[in-house]
């Protein structure tokens, strides 16, 4: 890799950095390629992204970002996942790790706040953005049925008594 190449590199892990609200770094080591690529699908189907790069570059590029801290995280062989949504990455790399031995969460950052394993693991239990929506969403409209339901009850009743009335009224008639 020569020198432009680095700076294109780092420019664009730069830019990563700078997009990305939720950063786990990762160590791999013995992973196959297609333990790898079984991963990246699985990252890239949770809307996150999961990169691999040389340490230095990673080091040069977090200068200027909120997750700067992480820099002492990068030693040996490390991967990053990272997302908008606060949770996806964590979910889906915690997820791996459990199933396999060779991927270990190094730790994480979410803004600002650096995260230890047990924060990214904190994390990866939380329901993702899409379904925290869902839930207000259910909790919003509850009570607008509720209250739908309250109010249309009396009309239904005064519905029933006056549908009463006009059967006692065709009973006396007929009789």
């Amino acid at each position: 890799m020569n020198r432009s190449e680095k700076a294109e590199a780092i420019a664009e892990l730069n830019q990563i950095f700078k997009d990305a609200n939720l950063m786990v770094v990762t160590r791999q080591s013995g992973l196959t390629v297609q333990e790898v690529t079984d991963l990246r699908r699985k990252v890239r189907a949770a809307g996150a992204s999961y990169k691999v790069a040389k340490n230095r570059l990673m080091l040069r590029a977090l200068d200027g970002t909120a997750f700067k801290a992480l820099g002492p995280m990068f030693t040996g062989p490390t991967a990053i996942a990272y997302s908008k949504d606060p949770v996806a990455a964590a979910k889906v790399i915690s997820t791996f790790a459990k199933d396999n031995e060779k991927l270990s969460i190094v730790g994480g950052a979410l803004g600002e706040n650096t995260l230890d394993v047990a924060g990214v693991q904190a994390l990866a239990t939380l329901p993702s953005l899409d379904a925290l929506r869902g839930k207000i969403i259910g909790l919003i409209q509850a009570p607008a049925t509720k209250i739908a339901g309250v109010l249309a009850a009396p009309a239904g009743q005064v519905a029933r008594v006056f549908s009463a009335y006009g059967a006692k009224e065709d009973s006396e008639k007929a009789a």
